[in-house]
C-alpha cells in the first residue's frame, strides 16, 4: 500500500505525446482554473527557490522555457523528466553521505538540508492528488479510488521518498496532513457514489487534526476509507483503534496491508477488524507460481474478520484472472487504470468499458 512509486512524470493519466517520453499537459480545466496557471506557479516556484545547490534545476528550467516560449506546459514536462536522471543524487537521508561531488556530508548537514525541503514544501504547498481507480470484481465496475500524493519539485523523487525523509526529521506527521488537506480538497471532485481511500500512518491517525480534517472533509463518512500504512508497536496500535471507534461507528472503513514488506501481523488484524485487506505484488506473484494444496492465510483470516480481499498492482489480464480465481473482489493497477491528476479522467471511469475476463460460472 505504498502511497506512490512514481515520480510526478508519470502521474498526470493524459495522453502520451510523442517524442517526449512522459505525459502531456493538456490545457483543460481543472478545478476552475486553468492547468496553464497551475504550471506557471508551479514553474515561478522553481525559479525563486534560491537554494544554491538547485541552481542546475533553476538554469535547465530557464533553457527550456526559452526553447518552448509558447508552450510552458511542455517545457515544465520535459524538466521534470531530466530532474529525474538526477534523482540518485540527493543527499541520503540516513548514514554518511556524499555530494554529487564527492565530498562527505555530515548527518547534521543532511538533516539541515532535509528539513529545508521539507518546510518549503510544507510552506509552498508543492502538492498534486491523483487518484487511482479501484475495481470490483469480477464484474470490473468502479467502486472508488485510492488518493495518492505527487510531490512538484527539482530532483524527481517519489513521493515515498519525500515522506521517509519527512520522518526522518521530525516532520512526518505534519507532512501527512498537508497532503491530506489536498487530498480531501481533491476528492470534493470525484464522483458521490464512489468510495475515497486515504493512506495515512498510525501516528497520524491518533492526531486529532486528522481525526478533524476526516469529519470536516465534506464527504459522507460511509465514503472514507482510511489505508494504515507502515509499522508500529502494539501501545500506539491501541491507540489507532481507539481513535479510530468513533468514525467507525459513523461509516468510515479501513484497510490495511495483507502482504508485502509491511504487512499487518495476525494478531493485530485481530484487534484491529479491519473492513478491506489489500494484497500487493507478492500475493499476485506468489499464486501465480502455481496452486498451493491450502489457501493463502491471509484469506482465511479475512473471512474470519469479515474484510473484502482487495489486490493492487494487477498489470496483465493473466494477473486479473489469477485474483479473481482466488476469490479476491476488488482490485486496481495499471491494467485497470492508471493515477491521474484530471478530474475529467476521474469522471470518465465511471463511464469506461468494463475492464475484467470472463468468469465461469
Amino acid at each position: 500500500m505504498s502511497r506512490d512509486d512514481f515520480s510526478l512524470p508519470a502521474v498526470t493519466g493524459a495522453e502520451v505525446t510523442p517524442g517526449l517520453g512522459g505525459p502531456a499537459f493538456p490545457p483543460q480545466a481543472v478545478g476552475g482554473t486553468s492547468l496553464r496557471s497551475q504550471v506557471m506557479e508551479l514553474i515561478n516556484d522553481v525559479l525563486s527557490d534560491p537554494a544554491p545547490e538547485t541552481e542546475w534545476a533553476r538554469s535547465q528550467l530557464r533553457t527550456l522555457l526559452a526553447s518552448y516560449p509558447d508552450n510552458p506546459e511542455r517545457a515544465f514536462l520535459e524538466h521534470l523528466i531530466g530532474t529525474r536522471k538526477q534523482a540518485g543524487q540527493r543527499l541520503p537521508v540516513n548514514g554518511e553521505g556524499s555530494t554529487p561531488a564527492g565530498r562527505p556530508v555530515s548527518q547534521g548537514a543532511q538533516d539541515s538540508g532535509a528539513t529545508k525541503r521539507i518546510k518549503s514544501v510544507l510552506g509552498s504547498r508543492l502538492l498534486l492528488t491523483a487518484f487511482q481507480p479501484v475495481h470490483r470484481l469480477p464484474e470490473g465496475g468502479v467502486a472508488g479510488v485510492e488518493a495518492l500524493t505527487r510531490f512538484v519539485s527539482s530532483d524527481g523523487a517519489d513521493a515515498d521518498t519525500w515522506f521517509r525523509e519527512a520522518e526522518s526529521v521530525g516532520l512526518g506527521v505534519e507532512l501527512e496532513i498537508a497532503a491530506l488537506e489536498c487530498a480531501v480538497s481533491a476528492a470534493g471532485k470525484i464522483p458521490s457514489h464512489l468510495f475515497v481511500a486515504f493512506n495515512l500512518t498510525p501516528t497520524a491517525v491518533t492526531e486529532s487534526r486528522t481525526q478533524g480534517l476526516l469529519q470536516n472533509s465534506g464527504l459522507a463518512m460511509d465514503r472514507i476509507v482510511v489505508e494504515l500504512r507502515g509499522q508500529t508497536d502494539d501501545t500506539q496500535w491501541e491507540r489507532v483503534i481507539r481513535s479510530l471507534k468513533p468514525l467507525r461507528r459513523s461509516g468510515l472503513r479501513v484497510a490495511v496491508d495483507g502482504s508485502g514488506p509491511s504487512f499487518t501481523p495476525v494478531d493485530r488484524i485481530l484487534a484491529l477488524r479491519p473492513d478491506i485487506i489489500k494484497l500487493d505484488r507478492t500475493f499476485i506473484d506468489g499464486i501465480l507460481e502455481g496452486p498451493e494444496p491450502d489457501e493463502p492465510v491471509v484469506i482465511g483470516l479475512a473471512r474470519e474478520v469479515g474484510a473484502v480481499l482487495a489486490a493492487e498492482g494487477i498489470e496483465t489480464e493473466t494477473e486479473l484472472a489469477a485474483v479473481i480465481d482466488a476469490g479476491l473482489t476488488a482490485g486496481q493497477g495499471y491494467l485497470m487504470g492508471r493515477p491521474s491528476v484530471h478530474p475529467l479522467d476521474w469522471s470518465s471511469w465511471i463511464i469506461q468499458p468494463t475492464v475484467g475476463v470472463t468468469v465461469e460460472p
